[in-house]
């Protein structure tokens, strides 16, 4: 029992510093774009968003390095999946989200579209660098637009709202340390994860496959699912439902772009029949909310959060 302890400890050692310094990290590197006169909005666009995706990022990479795609793949289609059922899906139970004050349609369809995208490319895998230099080509895509966008609303005269973890009297040496300790958690955090992630799925009997989809998924997803309940009890839909779109389309686009740059991921003939297209499905359940705005209660909750519990099931019983 007391290795059981050690590995899980240590894996939750090793999420708890990725999370830490994925946080350190965005806090130095906007503060230091923000110090240089770079406009909040494009760091919104590129700094936050790349940041708050770095940990599931580094926890890829490492994986490959390690010899184990299976989890990284694993890691980014399982935190698609809880980003949709789990991280709206406890907000609505508990307080309801609203979305009839956000306009998150543009956005929504960038995210269905890259979807398809990688499910597509994911049949003609293993993902390799071809697949990876397709994906970043639509993320560069992506990017152009939104920064278009962003022109446009400076332009406006609207007042630009500051990018998370801004601080316009923050120090220059705590900029510093804040970058040094994101530079050095990040992949110290990855590896102690995915190491023992790993040994845990061999003590079990599952594949790193199944621990990417639902422990590291899991686990990679708690950031998102706690600014999601706060933004619910504040009543900031736009913000909860922004925030899962966005971290979605990086994880698709971003994340297996670059990780398949290091080396080949192989997809498990399970994604084909079952993950890829429940986390489809449930991107598309969420369309009504979006286009119509609906908000979303307490059914909306329930049902989420059970389809999730349906697919945990699915997966610890039948292996990927």
């Amino acid at each position: 029992m007391n290795w059981l302890i050690n590995e899980f400890t240590l894996a939750a050692v090793g999420l708890t510093l990725l999370l830490f310094a994925g946080d350190a990290l965005v806090k130095g590197a906007v503060n230091l774009s923000l110090r240089l006169g770079v406009p909040a909005l494009i760091v919104s666009l590129t700094i936050v968003a790349f940041g708050t995706s770095a940990p599931e990022l580094l926890i890829s990479v490492q994986s490959i390095l390690d010899g184990e795609p299976g989890l990284a793949i694993g890691n980014v289609v399982g935190s698609n999946t809880a980003n949709v059922l789990l991280v709206l899906g406890i907000p609505a139970l508990l307080a309801g989200l609203s979305a009839s004050q956000s306009d998150t349609r543009k956005s929504y369809v960038i995210m269905i579209l890259g979807t398809l995208l990688f499910i597509g490319l994911a049949f003609y895998g293993p993902i390799t660098w071809w697949h990876g230099l397709v994906l970043l080509a639509a993320l560069a895509l992506m990017l152009l637009d939104s920064f278009r966008d962003a022109r446009l609303h400076m332009r406006s005269g609207v007042p630009e709202e500051e990018p998370e973890g801004a601080d316009l009297t923050m120090r220059g040496w705590k900029i510093t340390a804040f970058l040094i300790a994101g530079i050095i958690g990040l992949p110290l955090g990855a590896k102690l994860l995915v190491d023992n992630a790993v040994i845990i799925a061999t003590d079990f009997g599952v594949s790193p496959t199944v621990i990417g989809l639902t422990l590291v998924a899991i686990g990679t997803s708690m950031p998102e699912l706690a600014t999601t309940v706060m933004a619910a009890f504040r009543k900031k839909a736009d913000v909860a439902i922004g925030n899962v779109i966005g971290s979605n389309v990086f994880n698709l686009l971003a994340i297996i772009g670059i990780a398949s740059l290091v080396g080949p991921m192989p997809v498990p003939d399970a994604f084909l029949k079952l993950d890829l297209w429940v986390m489809l499905g449930a991107s598309l359940l969420i369309a009504p909310v979006v286009f119509r705005r609906q908000r979303m209660g307490y059914r909306w909750g329930f049902g989420l959060t059970l389809a999730y519990l349906a697919y945990l099931y699915m997966v610890l019983t039948n292996g990927a």
